[in-house]
C-alpha cells in the first residue's frame, strides 16, 4: 500500500540491546519492573465499570486516570442530559492504559520475555470483552465503539463544546487504537488487529458523515479538540488491515492551516498548543508515504525548523505552559513551567520520520541531545511498584525541580513507553548500507530485520562518558563471515575538536565533521572494528536570543547547575572561554567526564553540576547569566572591572561576540578592536586598557600550555587603530597603540550597587538600598553624586524616567526591576551601568478548604504569591509531622476536636506565619478557623 518508501528504514528495537553499562540501561530496568508488576486489572477498571462488567475488585491507578463522577453513566449522543445536569470528572480516562498497553508491547518486543507477551494478550482480551460488552447494549452508533465513558463527548465535540465540558475525547481514542496497533505490531497479537480495525470503523462512521468545514472547526478547539495522532494510527492501520479507507479516516484529521503553514515555511506558532499539534505532524509523515503527497512531509519538516532551534531548550524541550512562545525566542521565553515532556517525545518521533526520508543529520543530532538529556532526565532514579516516576514539565526556570510521579497524566503516559525504547533510532538500514546514527553503547542483531544482513554490530564504550568508542563486527556462528557495506557514522555534533577514526588500526583520512556522517565503504568481515576517538569538552552554550544566558554542556550532557537560589546564577564564563568555544578547566575535560561517572557530579566554578539525566529532585540551574566582574582571559584575571558599554554590553562579552576564533591572532584581533573602541568611550582607563591588552596576548587561550610574553610600545605613527607585532621571539607580542592614547578625554564610568546582601534565594527579602557610584578613571577621582567637574548622574527604574540621583535610595518595589544608571560631564560625553534586583519582602497567603465526608473530611490547602510565586505548603497535626502538602487528603473524624497548623513558603524564601484550622468533632457540621 505505501506509495513513498524511507531512503532508510529504522532496526526495529526487538533487534537492539541497549548494553547495560549505557546510561539509559537503570531507567530501562526501572520501567521494565513496572511492567512486569502493575496488574492488567487496575488498567482495565475504567473500562470495565463502564461497560458494567466485573472490575475483579481492581482500583483505576488514579489521577486523570480514576474512576468519573459517581453520578456519571455511559451516555450516548441521544441521552446526554446536558451540561447543567450531567455530573462527570476524568474525562480523559482510558488513555493511561492505552499507553500502559503500548509500553507492554514494546516491553516484550526489547526483551523478548514471555511474561510480558501474556500481559499484552491478558490486556487485549480484557479490552475486547469490554467492546463486546458495549456493543451488546445497542446504546452506541457503531459496535467498534470502545472507551471507558460513554459516546457523549464525541457527539459534544461535533457540537463544539469547549475544554472543561468535554476533554480531548480523540485524544483518549488515539491512545487506546495505539495501544492496540503496538500489541498487533510488536507482540503479534491478532485480536488487537480485530478489536482496533473495529475501533477504526467507528471512527469513519462518526466523521465520514460531517462537513469538512465542521471537522476543521472542531480541530481548531484548544484542548476539546486534541486528537493526539489519530492521522498517524489511522494511516497505521490502513497498512496493518490493508484497508486503504483507513487512509481516508486519517485524512479527516488533516488540520488545513497546520499544513499550509508548514509545507510554505511560514511560521504561525507563536501561542498554540505545542503537544495539540506535535503528533499530527507524525501522522503527515506516514500520510506522505501513503499519498506521495510532497505537502504532508514538508508540513512536518517545515513545523519542526520553526521549532529546532529557534523555540528549543538546552534539553531539547519546548514550549512554556504547553504553549509555543514568539520565533527564535528561548531566553526570554523562560517562565515557570517549561517543556512538557510530551513534547519531546513526539519531537523525537518526527526527527526520526524526517530522518529516514531526507537523511538530514540535523534531525539525529536533536534526537541525541532529547534522548539522552530531556527524556533520560525525565524518570526519577528510584524504583517504583505503581507509578512511573516521570516528569510532566521538565522545567528550565532559575531554582526549579523535577516533579516526578504523574500517574495518570499524559507525560504520565508517554514516560511509561519513553523508558522501554532506548533502542528506537539507534541504527537505520537500506540496501548495502548501515547508519549508526548515535555512538550509545548497543548491540545490533542485523539478520532479525533484514535477511541479507550478514554481520552484526556492537558499540562499545562508555559515551557519553567517555570519548573513545569501538564498533564491533561480528559473524554469527555458521553464517558468513564478510559483506559489502557502506557504513555511516554520525559524528556526535557536541565533540570539542579533530576526530580521528580509524579502521582496524589504519587510520581514516577522510575528515570526520562533528555532526555529521563519515560514510566508510569496503568489504568487512568478522572482527574488523571502527574506532572513533572524540575529544569531549566543558563548553557554555549561549542562548539564541541572549548572549549572556548560557547552559553548560560536558560532551553532548547538559549540566544542571545546584543551588538553592531562584534567581539567575550570575558565573564568569567569558573569562575562562578559548579560542574553540569551550571552557578551561583546572583539570583535563576527561577527569571531568571520569568524575560524572564515578560520583554523578562534578565541580565548577565553586558550584556542583548534575548530569540534566540524573533523574533526582534537587534544585538546579539550566541556564546561568554569564557575568564577569573582571576581565580574565583563559581563566587569567586582570583585575580590571568587565564595565558595560553605552551598547549595553560589557567589554568582555563584546569580544566573545563571535564565541569561536580559527586561531589566536583573530582574537587578537578582536581584542585590539574591542579595547580601542572601550578606551575611546572612556569605559576602561589607559593602564586598565593596557593590561588588558597584555593579558590577551600573554593567555593560553589555544591551550597549548607554550608560555608567552607581551608588552605595549606607544607608535606615535601607527594611526588610530591598535596594532601589534611579533617581537624577537615568536612567543612575544608588542602592542603598538595609537597616537594620542595617553591623551584620550573619556568620560567618566558609573556602577550601580546595593548595600545589603540577597537572601540565599537571590531574591533581597528586605528593602535594598542603591548607591550609585562614578568616576574618571584616568584621573582616579572617584565621585558619588555630582561633584566639583559637575558629573551628572541620572538613574531610571524600568521603563520610568530618568531621574537626577542626589544619593542613596531605597527600592521598595516589589518583584524584578532593572535600575539603570548613566553618568554624563560637562562636555557631554556619557557612560552607563545596570543591575536587576529581584524584590519580595512580603510572604505568601494560604488558605484550606474542608470538604465534609460524612464521618471524614477531605483537605485541601491552596497558596498564592503574585510576586517570587509559591515555593511549598506545610502543615502537621494530630498524628502527623511538619511536612509538605501535595495533595488533597482524607482525615477520619473522632470524639475530640483536631487541630491543624498549615504556613506557605514562597520562592524567595518567606514564610508565612502559621495559620490553623480546627475540624470538628464526630457529629459536628462546620469546622472552625
Amino acid at each position: 500500500m505505501p506509495t513513498v518508501g524511507p531512503l532508510a528504514r529504522p532496526y526495529p528495537i526487538s533487534d537492539v540491546v541497549v548494553a547495560d553499562n549505557s546510561v539509559f540501561a537503570a531507567s530501562r530496568d526501572r520501567m521494565l519492573h513496572l511492567a512486569r508488576t502493575y496488574p492488567v486489572d487496575r488498567l482495565l477498571a475504567v473500562f470495565r465499570i463502564n461497560a458494567g462488567l466485573d472490575t475483579h475488585g481492581a482500583q483505576p491507578p488514579g489521577n486523570w486516570e480514576d474512576y468519573g463522577h459517581p453520578n456519571e453513566q455511559p451516555w450516548s449522543e441521544s441521552d446526554y442530559p446536558g451540561r447543567e445536569k450531567a455530573q462527570t470528572a476524568n474525562l480523559l480516562r482510558g488513555h493511561y492504559a492505552g499507553h500502559f498497553l503500548s509500553m507492554l508491547s514494546m516491553a516484550y518486543a526489547s526483551t523478548g520475555e514471555q511474561e510480558l507477551r501474556a500481559k499484552v494478550s491478558e490486556f487485549v482480551e480484557g479490552l475486547g470483552q469490554v467492546q463486546s460488552a458495549l456493543a451488546a447494549t445497542g446504546r452506541y452508533s457503531h459496535p467498534g465503539f470502545l472507551a471507558a465513558y460513554g459516546e457523549w463527548q464525541f457527539s459534544r465535540l461535533e457540537g463544539y463544546a469547549p475544554y472543561g465540558e468535554i476533554w480531548a475525547p480523540y485524544y483518549t481514542t488515539h491512545k487506546i487504537m495505539a495501544g492496540l496497533l503496538d500489541a498487533y505490531e510488536l507482540a503479534g497479537n491478532l485480536q488487537a488487529l480485530r478489536i482496533v480495525t473495529a475501533m477504526g470503523k467507528w471512527v469513519h462512521a462518526r466523521l465520514s458523515r460531517l462537513d469538512p468545514a465542521q471537522i476543521q472547526k472542531m480541530w481548531s478547539l484548544y484542548i476539546a479538540g486534541e486528537y493526539g495522532g489519530m492521522n498517524e494510527t489511522l494511516a497505521r492501520l490502513a497498512v496493518a488491515a490493508q484497508d486503504e479507507e483507513f487512509l481516508a479516516t486519517a485524512q479527516f484529521f488533516d488540520q488545513e492551516n497546520l499544513l499550509e503553514a508548514g509545507s510554505s515555511g511560514t511560521d504561525i506558532l507563536d501561542g498554540m498548543h505545542a503537544n495539540q499539534h506535535l503528533p499530527q505532524l507524525v501522522g503527515y509523515v506516514h500520510e506522505y508515504e501513503l499519498t506521495g503527497q510532497r505537502r504532508y512531509l514538508d508540513a512536518a519538516a517545515g513545523i519542526f525548523d520553526s521549532i529546532v532551534p529557534g523555540r528549543m531548550y538546552a534539553h531539547g524541550g519546548t514550549g512554556e505552559s504547553e504553549l509555543w512562545g514568539p520565533a527564535d525566542t528561548v531566553a526570554g521565553d523562560i517562565g515557570n513551567r517549561n517543556a512538557e515532556t510530551c513534547a519531546a517525545y513526539n519531537l523525537l518521533k518526527i526527527a526520526r520520520l524526517l530522518f529516514a526520508h531526507t537523511l538530514d543529520p540535523k534531525y539525529m543530532n536533536y534526537a541525541e541531545r532529547t534522548v539522552l538529556n530531556q527524556i533520560l532526565g525525565s524518570r526519577k532514579a528510584e524504583d517504583s511498584d505503581v507509578s512511573p516516576e516521570v516528569t510532566y514539565m521538565f522545567p528550565v526556570h532559575p531554582g526549579a525541580k523535577r516533579e516526578f510521579n504523574n500517574i495518570g497524566t499524559c507525560c504520565g503516559g508517554t514516560g511509561l513507553e519513553n523508558h522501554v525504547k532506548y533502542g528506537e533510532g539507534l541504527f537505520h538500514r537500506a540496501p548495502g548500507q548501515l547508519w549508526i546514527n548515535h555512538l550509545f553503547p548497543a548491540a545490533l542483531n542485523r539478520a532479525g530485520a533484514d535477511e541479507s544482513a550478514v554481520l552484526n554490530v556492537a558499540v562499545q564504550g562508555q559515551y557519553p562518558l567517555h570519548g573513545s568508542v569501538q564498533i564491533h563486527f561480528d559473524a554469527p556462528a555458521g553464517g558468513a563471515d564478510s559483506e559489502d557495506l557502506t557504513v555511516h557514522v554520525r559524528i556526535p555534533e557536541a565533540v570539542g575538536g579533530p576526530v580521528q577514526v580509524s579502521v582496524n588500526g589504519a587510520v581514516v583520512e577522510e575528515s570526520a565533521r562533528a555532526g555529521e556522517y563519515l560514510s566508510l565503504q569496503r568489504r568487512w568481515h568478522d572482527g574488523d572494528d571502527i574506532s572513533v576517538q572524540m575529544p569531549l569538552t566543558l563548553r557554555s552554550v549561549s542562548t539564541i536570543d541572549d548572549p549572556s544566558v548560557h547552559s553548560l554542556e560536558l560532551g553532548p550532557t547538559v549540566l544542571l547547575a545546584r543551588s538553592e537560589e531562584t534567581t539567575q546564577v550570575r558565573l564568569p564564563l567569558a573569562g575562562n572561554r578559548l579560542l574553540d568555544g569551550s571552557l578551561r578547566t583546572e583539570a583535563p575535560a576527561s577527569d571531568l567526564l571520569a568524575q560524572l561517572d564515578a560520583q554523578g557530579t562534578i565541580t565548577y566554578a565553586g558550584m556542583t553540576w548534575e548530569p540534566a539525566y540524573s533523574g533526582q529532585d534537587t534544585r538546579y540551574h539550566m541556564y546561568v547569566r554569564q557575568a564577569d566582574a573582571t576581565i580574565a582571559f583563559a581563566g587569567t584575571d586582570t583585575g580590571v572591572p568587565n564595565r558595560m558599554r553605552p551598547a549595553g554590553v560589557t567589554v568582555l562579552d563584546s569580544i566573545w561576540e563571535p564565541g569561536v576564533f580559527v586561531d589566536r591572532q583573530a582574537l587578537l584581533a578582536q581584542v585590539a578592536t574591542v579595547v580601542g573602541q572601550a578606551r575611546t568611550e572612556g569605559v576602561l582607563g589607559r593602564d586598565e586598557a593596557e593590561r588588558v591588552l597584555i593579558a590577551a596576548a600573554q593567555a593560553d587561550v589555544d591551550g597549548t600550555g607554550t608560555p608567552r610574553r607581551a608588552r605595549v610600545r606607544p607608535e606615535p605613527g601607527a594611526g588610530d587603530a591598535i596594532t601589534w607585532q611579533t617581537g624577537e621571539q615568536d612567543s612575544d607580542t608588542v602592542w603598538l597603540l595609537p597616537a594620542g592614547w595617553a591623551r584620550i578625554q573619556a568620560p567618566p564610568v558609573v556602577t550601580v550597587e546595593v548595600e545589603q546582601e540577597a537572601a540565599p534565594s537571590g531574591w533581597y527579602t528586605t528593602t535594598p538600598t542603591v548607591v550609585v557610584r562614578a568616576v574618571h578613571l584616568d584621573a582616579q577621582d572617584g565621585r558619588e553624586g555630582p561633584g566639583e567637574e559637575g558629573l551628572n548622574i541620572e538613574v531610571q527604574i524600568d521603563d520610568g524616567d530618568w531621574q537626577s540621583y542626589t544619593g542613596p535610595f531605597t527600592l521598595d518595589q516589589e518583584g524584578a526591576h532593572q535600575v539603570r544608571a548613566r553618568v554624563s560631564d560637562g562636555q557631554g560625553r556619557q557612560n552607563r551601568d545596570e543591575r536587576e534586583l529581584s524584590i519580595d519582602t512580603e510572604p505568601p497567603e494560604s488558605a484550606v478548604k474542608v470538604r465534609e465526608l460524612g464521618s471524614s473530611v477531605e483537605v485541601t490547602f491552596t497558596a498564592t504569591d503574585e510576586v517570587s510565586g509559591v515555593e511549598r505548603i506545610q502543615w502537621e497535626g494530630p498524628g502527623t509531622f511538619w511536612g509538605t502538602f501535595s495533595e488533597a487528603f482524607v482525615r477520619t473524624l473522632n470524639d475530640t476536636e483536631q487541630v491543624l497548623e498549615y504556613a506557605a513558603t514562597d520562592r524567595a524564601g518567606n514564610i508565612e506565619p502559621r495559620r490553623r484550622v480546627v475540624l470538628p468533632a464526630l457529629g459536628e457540621q462546620t469546622t472552625k478557623d
